[in-house]
C-alpha cells in the first residue's frame, strides 16, 4: 500500500515515465529484504509468533545483542519513521495544492514558498490536524489508516476502471494491461486484504466507538464537507495562477 502516493508528485520529477517503473521495481526488492531478514530473524530465536507485540523487536534486539543492539534498532525506527512521514507530507500536502489550482478549495492553499516552492500553507494546515492524531496510539492510528486509506483507495481503482471503459482511446504515460478486465482485476486482491484488515482491528474503541464507526464517521464528514463546500461556491473558488512546476527542496 501506498504506492499510488508517489503520483501526486509526478510533476517534480524528472522524466517521470521512466524513473517511476524503475525505482518501484527497486523499493519492490528493498521491501522484500526488509521482511524477509526480520522474520528470518524472529525464526532463529525459536520465540512462538503469538507472543510478538507492538515494540516486541527491540526485546529481541536486546536479548541477542545486548542494550546497544536494542538503542540500535529503535534509533533506527525513529529515523525510519521520521522519513515515512516526510515522504507522506510531501505527497498529501500536494493534494490540497491541485485542489487549490482547479478552484476546488482557496487559493490560500496553492501559496507556495518563495524559495523551496513547497505548499508551506497547506502543510501547516494539514500539521494542525495531524497533531491530534498523537493522542489515539500506534493501534488505532493504523486502524484508521487502513479504513480511511482503503476508502481512497477504492475510489481510485473505481475511477481507473470507468475511465478505462468510458475512455478507451484516453492517452496514458502509465497503462495496467488487459483491458477493462486488468483494469478491474488489479483492484480486487487490495480491497480484499483491507477488508481482511479491517476485519481484524474491529476491537479497537476511540471516543467509546468501535475504530470502524469512527472512521466512518470521518469518511462521512469528508461528503458533509464536499458538500458545504460546493453550495458556498459552486463555480468553484477560482483558478489560481498556474506555475512551472518545480522540485521542491
Amino acid at each position: 500500500m501506498g504506492w499510488d502516493n508517489a503520483s501526486t508528485i509526478a510533476t517534480e520529477v524528472e522524466k517521470p515515465q521512466h524513473t517511476y517503473p524503475r525505482a518501484m521495481l527497486v523499493a519492490v526488492f528493498i521491501v522484500a529484504i526488509s521482511y524477509i531478514v526480520p522474520v528470518g530473524a524472529m525464526w532463529m530465536t525459536g520465540l512462538p509468533a503469538s507472543s510478538w507485540d507492538t515494540g516486541f523487536w527491540a526485546d529481541v534486539a536486546g536479548i541477542l545483542g545486548g542494550p546497544l543492539l536494542r538503542f540500535g534498532l529503535a534509533l533506527g525506527g525513529m529515523i525510519s519513521g521520521f522519513g515515512m512521514f516526510n515522504a507522506l507530507v510531501m505527497s498529501y500536502s500536494r493534494l490540497p495544492l491541485a485542489m487549490a489550482q482547479d478552484g476546488m478549495l482557496p487559493k490560500i492553499f496553492g501559496k507556495l514558498h518563495p524559495k523551496s516552492k513547497a505548499p508551506w500553507v497547506t502543510i501547516v494546515v494539514l500539521a494542525c490536524f495531524w497533531m491530534p492524531c498523537l493522542l489515539l496510539g500506534f493501534e488505532r492510528l493504523v486502524t484508521l489508516d487502513i479504513l480511511i486509506y482503503g476508502t481512497s483507495l477504492f475510489l481510485e481503482f473505481l475511477a481507473l476502471a470507468v475511465l478505462r471503459f468510458r475512455e478507451p482511446t484516453l492517452k496514458r504515460p502509465f497503462k495496467v494491461p488487459g483491458g477493462l478486465f486488468g483494469a478491474v482485476a488489479i483492484g480486487i486482491p487490495p480491497m480484499l486484504l483491507l477488508g481482511f484488515s479491517v476485519f481484524r482491528s474491529e476491537h479497537e474503541s476511540i471516543l467509546g466507538m468501535s475504530s470502524f464507526a469512527f472512521g466512518m464517521i470521518l469518511i462521512a464528514a469528508g461528503f458533509v464537507a464536499y458538500a458545504l463546500n460546493h453550495a458556498l461556491k459552486p463555480a468553484g473558488w477560482g483558478v489560481a495562477p498556474k506555475r512551472k512546476p518545480q522540485p521542491a527542496a
